[in-house]
């Protein structure tokens, strides 16, 4: 059950200045997840639904709309030689429904009793009635080597031997025998794929660059004028514990190298390309894919900003979670550069799902 009603349907007018986002990166982002969903649910039963939340029922076909719409607009403002309609709050109200989210606080106060992490636990336990929590994360520019060293000396490894060539589904029909299942992420550490070799390193990181890959779902590596990435594509099937730190997760994720920044997907070669400061993550499974979200909070002069997001990613921190999304703000080395750039954020934030009227 949930502390209140999750979702109110509003249509009132907006208050506060749409910004901090581009038209352009935004229309994009529409359009590679609208491709996604256009597969159908009988490719994704998962992500490819109307979605839901407590009593309120979305529609897919509205969904779909609603990122038709962002493009059309677009489009029409570029052609037109005017600033972006997306950008006006009045346009924005006039325009669109606006289901306000409530989030789950007794999920989030009962995560928040069993963590030992007391930084999360304060966290979660202070989460307002009315807002979400916005965490924030990024794609990790690894330093990495491609052989390894006494100092890069943990793998990034591709799927297993012997499930390459397997899809999804013929791997889980075979999953009691297949390697990617029988190991943690600390036997995997140890050398567990390695005498003898069950899997192809791709990549070397230290210890804690690991961990970081493992939680960020993206590695890149800049190496000369070359910039290369590498995304997960299957893990070991061991859930991921909110309540526990990052580096004693026992779920391990084998990785794939790919092309560009992928967010939801089933496979690396059908995963949705995203966009740094325009992407959350969320709970796909319930609330379903494709949602145009606006957040909204104060920034440092007191002024209110309306920024608009789509939900075209996940993580295993968001199963059954109602109370948080994550916003992908860019690519960073550590905590320092990334805070460096995104300190001015806030922790919490009011969270709209917009609907094509």
């Amino acid at each position: 059950m949930f502390f209140c009603s999750s979702f109110l349907l509003n249509a009132e007018s907006l208050t506060g200045k749409m910004s901090v986002f581009k038209g352009s990166d935004l229309c994009n982002l529409a359009e590679n997840t609208l491709t996604y969903l256009n597969r159908g649910a009988v490719f994704d039963s998962k992500a490819i639904h109307g979605g839901q939340l407590n009593q309120y029922q979305f529609d897919l076909a509205q969904v779909k709309s609603t990122l038709k719409f962002i493009c059309q607009t677009y489009r029409e403002d570029v052609r037109a030689g005017r600033q972006s309609r997306l950008h006006d709050p009045a346009f924005i109200a006039n325009n669109f429904q606006q289901v306000h989210w409530q989030p789950d606080l007794k999920l989030a106060h009962n995560i928040a009793k069993q963590t030992k992490n007391q930084a999360k636990k304060n966290l979660l336990n202070r989460i307002p009635t009315d807002k979400i929590l916005l965490t924030k994360y990024y794609t990790k520019l690894v330093h990495a080597q491609f052989d390894k060293t006494n100092e890069f000396n943990h793998a990034l490894y591709q799927l297993p031997f012997d499930e390459q060539g397997l899809s999804q589904s013929q791997a889980m029909a075979q999953k009691d025998t297949l390697t990617r299942f029988k190991f943690t992420r600390q036997q995997v550490m140890q050398g567990a794929l390695d005498v003898p070799a069950l899997a192809k390193p791709i990549l070397w990181l230290t210890e804690s660059g690991l961990h970081d890959a493992m939680l960020q779902g993206t590695a890149v590596v800049k190496e000369d004028e070359k910039t290369h990435y590498f995304n997960v594509h299957r893990n070991n099937g061991i859930n991921y514990d909110y309540a526990i730190n990052k580096d004693q997760q026992a779920r391990y994720w084998y990785f794939k190298k790919v092309p560009g920044i992928l967010g939801y997907g089933i496979e690396p070669e059908d995963k949705i390309q995203v966009i740094p400061q325009v992407t959350v993550a969320g709970n796909v499974a319930q609330l379903g894919l494709g949602k145009l979200i606006m957040l909204s909070y104060k920034n440092a002069s007191g002024e209110l900003i309306n920024r608009l997001v789509i939900l075209a990613d996940q993580g295993g921190a968001f199963d059954n979670n109602n109370f948080q999304l994550d916003l992908l703000t860019g690519s960073y080395y550590g905590w320092s550069d990334y805070h460096k750039a995104n300190k001015h954020l806030p922790d919490f934030v009011k969270a709209t799902i917009l609907l094509k009227k």
